[in-house]
């Protein structure tokens, strides 16, 4: 690690000795170092791979049948086999372990950070792992679901009411879970530091939540690629957090 970015790693781990709140909110960068693909930006799969208009709530409704088609064909190619936490994940459950953070925010599906040991996890956009039904709102496991697709029976269906299976995860069209965005706002205004980590913060409302922090506690924001949030932040990092973090943890 150069210079810099040690300077950064020991600036971010004295902020959050000294907090009395912290949170990390994490987005698509937190992940691709597990080989998970990124989603927007020139290389995004949304810009070289799929159409996001395929995965809207219209599409869910008017063509199920489609629409499950294309989110194996999604979910094959968002999470290849050998997928697993990566560093940077492992830092951050260690930080909460040790009572240094107090909550992840993610707008990720993927459950690595659950799988990492994290234990307080506000999933904005829900998990990829689960099916919810529309009828009797069951929540049950995936996998059932995409291997009656694969057998070439879509829409998948309840196997306890027959009703329509959805993925787990927030539609385009959609709003995000009440619940997870009200302790995501109210964990966002009470933390004296805010850990911005891989995430281009354009999604909103989701991404005013690095405003909302910023307004009362020092806005980190850790990113290869500039955002909209950087001039408000206290710090601005660019570098690989797999690397990063890891480096953050020591030093606290």
């Amino acid at each position: 690690m150069d210079a810099a970015l040690e300077s950064d790693a020991a600036w971010v781990a004295r902020r959050l000795r000294e907090a009395d709140t912290a949170v990390a909110f994490t987005g698509a960068g937190m992940s691709t170092a597990s080989g998970i693909p990124d989603f927007r930006g020139d290389d995004g799969i949304w810009e070289t791979e799929f159409d996001p208009a395929s995965f809207h709530r219209d599409r869910f409704v008017n063509d199920p049948g489609g629409f499950w088609r294309d989110r194996v064909r999604l979910q094959e190619r968002m999470f290849p086999d050998g997928v697993e936490p990566n560093l940077g994940h492992e830092a951050l459950s260690a930080l909460e372990s040790r009572g240094v953070l107090d909550a992840v925010v993610t707008q990720n599906t993927d459950g690595l950070h659950r799988e990492a040991g994290s234990e307080r996890v506000v999933e904005l956009h829900g998990n990829a792992a689960e099916v919810v039904c529309e009828d009797c709102g069951a929540r049950t496991d995936a996998d059932p679901a995409f291997e009656t697709v694969r057998a070439g029976d879509a829409p998948p269906r309840c196997e306890d009411c027959g009703g329509l299976l959805k993925p787990g995860v927030v539609l385009f069209g959609e709003r995000l879970p009440r619940v997870a965005y009200s302790e995501a706002n109210r964990l966002a205004g009470d933390a004296d530091v805010f850990l911005s980590l891989g995430s281009s913060l354009t999604v909103h409302p989701a991404a005013g939540l690095a405003g909302r922090a910023a307004e009362g506690g020092s806005l980190v924001v850790v990113n290869f690629d500039a955002t909209q949030y950087d001039d408000r932040a206290d710090r601005v990092v660019r570098g690989d957090l797999a690397a990063f973090l890891p480096e953050v943890e020591k030093r606290v």
